[in-house]
């Protein structure tokens, strides 16, 4: 089959007109999407372009008329566009009328998907005809159904595929929030998570429903229990796959993780207290789990001596910013760099990959992200619950993600890989307890995402209970095929990932591509299986397995010469 010619179409000139009105333009981050899910594209800078695309994704529909007739004509000639929530210039043109739904769910697949905007047309009589699935749902799961989830318009020759929610704002909006952290967020009404207490940090900027998004498991431990975000990259990707598929093409995408791993487990530690018996007991326990893990070190650290002994046992020496004024600290560029130079120093590490911040404190919406750029920060751990009621998908992911910049900076994409936690210090008497693991490896590997759990060195020195619950994390997590890797090994797969480009397809059915990725796996869609060939089945569709057999460099544990890939 030949390979689908997908475009991107994102008017710049509606984009810098909300701007300058002070307005985000998150549509931006439908690209950073694609890109993380290894699927091939275009940006597409004038509708002139349209024809060379058999499929054309609107992230922001045309600002002017002109711009909107080309699409029209784009469409009405044989073409498909695929878009997302308000497209107001078209139902007009189609007779219809546009009206907002002010947050709700969709209903996909039999899933309830949480939303925050949604844009039904009016059931008037309509010259075109119209097949419709799924349904959003206004307010609440239980809530009046206000339209279709997904409308297939037939326009001439061609298809419109319209999600009538703004999928590419819930995916932002739950990953980052609605808004920039300035204030503290509201408590849980069942007294289980005190966000107002007068500290600002990532979760004060959540966007879940305290009532709606939590469940509890058998011992009444509340939990956010749906990665929405992720699901919601789910139903857009498989879509797109289903629609080239009925096209009579392909479209090859890289697969998330290297050959044989189907999802990540990650432990990481703060070192608050730095005492050097809780890091001998640490490394104990990690020897005896067999996994590596990620080390966030906060001033002023342990002896010097017991560094060199993290490294070579094959862990990460990180970054723990501390920005509490109680302990000297400061929201700064210039303190962070300052206590970065300090954990250079004192570890004699040259390259310091990875930060998590203390008491997850963040502020405002981007500044964490634009001081790791400027540090050499590459990937960052703050986003993730700091109290026991919030534990789980607080932010609607367990993929990691390079965050979006606000309207101020244009929305761009940071070069920041951000891989948020799901709860921390298991079994901590005023934590969760272990009756959250199952619930959270279970919802990570059906995403195939990453199950990163948190664990203090100071309460698994101290705390029995705490250090049965790692070690059952990590049990359980291998029971069930997890892999478990540091933040730096994440943070080099994902954007080696990504660097690696698909060009075509070759006569001979194999798939050419730039920067090859060792280890890394090519799935080429197919209606349906043939009997030579190796094939999985990603997001709803059967593809034929490519292995890449060439590349860059195998990567290596640090301190350690053991090879993901032999």
């Amino acid at each position: 089959m030949r390979m689908a010619r997908v475009g991107v179409y994102l008017d710049k000139e509606r984009a810098i007109h909300n701007w300058g009105r002070g307005e985000n333009v998150f549509e931006c981050y439908c690209s950073s999407l694609f890109q993380y899910a290894g699927i091939p594209f275009t940006p597409i800078e004038e509708t002139k372009q349209l024809h060379h695309f058999d499929i054309v994704v609107l992230a922001l529909p045309p600002l002017k008329l002109e711009e909107t007739e080309d699409l029209w004509d784009y469409i009405h000639s044989g073409g498909s566009v695929i878009s997302f929530g308000t497209f107001g210039e078209f139902a007009r043109r189609m007779g219809l009328k546009e009206y907002l739904i002010d947050g709700g769910y969709g209903v996909y697949n039999q899933q309830f998907l949480r939303f925050f905007h949604a844009f039904p047309w009016t059931a008037s009589p309509s010259l075109f005809h119209c097949q419709k699935s799924g349904e959003i749902k206004s307010g609440s799961r239980e809530g009046r159904s206000t339209g279709a989830l997904l409308e297939k318009w037939d326009i001439g020759k061609g298809i419109l595929h319209r999600w009538t929610v703004d999928i590419i704002g819930a995916i932002v909006g739950m990953q980052q929030g609605r808004e920039p952290v300035t204030k503290d967020g509201p408590p849980a009404p069942d007294g289980t998570a005190n966000l107002d207490d007068g500290l600002l940090k990532a979760d004060d900027g959540f966007a879940m429903d305290w009532e709606m998004d939590r469940l509890r498991t058998s011992t009444g431990q509340p939990y956010f229990s749906v990665p929405y975000a992720d699901l919601w990259k789910e139903a857009m990707i498989s879509h797109l796959m289903k629609t080239v598929l009925d096209q009579g093409l392909t479209l090859p995408f890289l697969d998330y993780w290297p050959d044989g791993i189907e999802q990540l487990a990650m432990v990481s530690h703060d070192s608050d207290v730095n005492d050097d018996e809780s890091a001998y007991t640490t490394l104990a326990i990690l020897e005896e789990c067999d996994i590596h893990s990620t080390w966030c070190m906060m001033e002023p650290g342990y002896s010097p001596a017991i560094y060199p002994v993290i490294r070579q046992k094959g862990h990460e020496i990180a970054l723990h910013y501390n920005a509490r004024k109680e302990d000297g600290g400061s929201w700064s560029n210039l303190e962070m760099e300052r206590q970065l130079h300090w954990l250079h120093i004192v570890s004699s590490v040259e390259t310091i990959i990875s930060n998590k911040n203390h008491y997850t404190i963040f502020q405002n919406w981007g500044e964490l992200f634009e001081w790791c750029e400027s540090i050499g920060i590459q990937s960052d751990q703050t986003r993730g619950p700091s109290k026991k009621g919030n534990v789980g998908f607080l932010f609607g992911t367990c993929h990691p993600y390079f965050p979006i910049a606000w309207a101020d900076k244009q929305n761009r994409i940071y070069d920041v890989l951000e891989i948020g936690f799901l709860t921390q210090d298991v079994d901590l008497s005023r934590l969760a307890d272990t009756s959250i693991i199952e619930p959270f490896l279970t919802k990570a590997k059906e995403v195939r995402g990453v199950a990163h759990f948190l664990f203090h060195q100071i309460h698994l020195h101290r705390e029995p209970a705490v250090k049965e619950a790692l070690k059952q994390v990590v049990r359980q997590a291998k029971e069930m095929g997890y892999h478990f890797w540091t933040g730096d090994q994440i943070n080099e797969w994902v954007r080696r990932r990504t660097r690696m480009k698909i060009q075509g397809i070759m006569p001979e059915g194999e798939v050419e591509y730039t920067d090859g990725c060792l280890g890394a796996v090519i799935c080429i869609p197919v209606k349906q299986k043939e009997n030579s060939g190796t094939y999985i089945e990603r997001f709803g569709v059967y593809c034929k397995k490519q292995k890449v057999e060439a590349g860059t460099e195998e990567m290596v544990l640090p301190g350690k010469e053991t090879k993901f890939h032999e």
